[in-house]
C-alpha cells in the first residue's frame, strides 16, 4: 500500500471516508472526491500531509475529469480509482417514477461510467492499475424490494465492470477491475435514500464502514474479480441463481415495505 496513490468517490463520510483513513494511515497518497467541502476537509485532515480534497460532482463528466487532472499534478500519477459514490432509494417498482430512474442511473451507473473511462487512458498509458468498484449485495439478489430502482443500478454496475474487466483482460492483463459487494452498513445511507428510509445503522448485523474499507484495502493488496464483504455473501448468491424456482427463493426476502412518512 506504501507510496501508492488512490483516488476515492464519495469520501466525505461513510465507507470513503474509513477507506480513506485505513490506506493513508499504511503510506498511501489519496485523492478524495465529494461535493460536501467542509466534511470533506475534514476526512483530508484525518487523513495527513498526502491527502488531496477535490470538492467534485461525479455525476459530471467534467468533474470527475478535473479530479483526475488534479490528483495527476499533485501526485504525478495514479495507481488505484474506487468508484464508490452512491445513492439509495426508497420506492417499489410499481411507485418508480421516470425522475426516480433517471437519479439512481446519474448517481450509481453513470457516475461510475464517468470514473472508469476518465482514468483509463491513463492506466493504458501506465500499463498498470487497479478500477475499484463498489457495488452492493443489491446487485446481485433482491433482498430489498423498496430500493428497487437501486438494486437495479447496481446490476447494471456489475455489468459493465465485467465487461470492462474481459475487454482489457488479453491486451492490459496488468489493469485489473473489481466490484466489491457489502450488504448492510452503518451509515446514513439509508435516512439520506431518494424518498426517504430507516436508519441502516439500526440493522441488526450491519457491518461498521471500517469492516467494509478492510476489504476493499485487501482487494487493493490482492486484486480480485468479484468480492464479497461477508464471507457467506457469495454462498447466498449462488443457491438463489442455482434455485429450480426463483419465486420460491424470493418468499424468504418476505413481503414489500413502504417507505416510512
Amino acid at each position: 500500500m506504501k507510496d501508492r496513490v488512490i483516488v476515492i468517490t464519495g469520501a466525505s463520510s461513510g465507507i470513503g471516508a474509513a477507506l480513506a483513513r485505513s490506506v493513508a494511515g499504511v503510506g498511501a497518497s489519496v485523492a478524495l472526491l465529494a461535493r460536501r467541502e467542509r466534511e470533506l476537509g475534514e476526512v483530508a485532515t484525518a487523513c495527513g500531509p498526502n491527502a488531496l480534497a477535490v470538492v467534485a460532482d461525479v455525476t459530471q463528466r467534467g468533474d470527475v475529469a478535473r479530479a483526475l487532472d488534479a490528483a495527476i499534478a499533485r501526485f504525478g500519477h495514479v495507481d488505484v480509482w474506487v468508484n464508490n459514490a452512491g445513492r439509495g432509494i426508497s420506492r417499489l417498482v410499481s411507485d418508480l417514477t421516470d425522475d426516480d430512474l433517471d437519479e439512481m442511473w446519474r448517481v450509481n451507473v453513470k457516475s461510475v461510467l464517468y470514473g472508469m473511462q476518465a482514468v483509463l487512458p491513463h492506466f493504458r498509458e501506465r500499463d498498470q492499475g487497479h478500477i475499484i468498484n463498489v457495488s452492493s449485495m443489491l446487485g446481485r439478489v433482491p433482498f430489498a424490494m423498496i430500493r428497487s430502482a437501486y438494486s437495479a443500478s447496481k446490476h447494471a454496475m456489475n455489468s459493465l465492470t465485467a465487461n470492462l474487466r474481459m475487454e482489457l483482460a488479453a491486451k492490459y492483463p496488468r489493469i485489473h477491475v473489481s466490484c466489491v459487494h457489502p450488504g448492510v452498513v452503518t451509515t446514513g445511507f439509508g435516512m439520506k435514500a431518494l424518498h426517504g428510509g430507516i436508519d441502516s445503522r439500526v440493522f441488526p448485523g450491519a457491518q461498521s464502514p471500517e469492516e467494509v474499507a478492510e476489504v476493499i484495502a485487501s482487494t487493493i493488496e490482492k486484486p480480485r474479480a468479484d468480492v464479497y464483504t461477508r464471507p457467506e455473501g457469495q454462498k447466498v448468491i449462488v443457491s438463489y441463481y442455482a434455485a429450480e424456482d426463483m419465486a420460491e427463493a424470493e418468499k424468504a426476502f418476505g413481503p414489500p415495505a413502504r417507505p416510512a412518512k
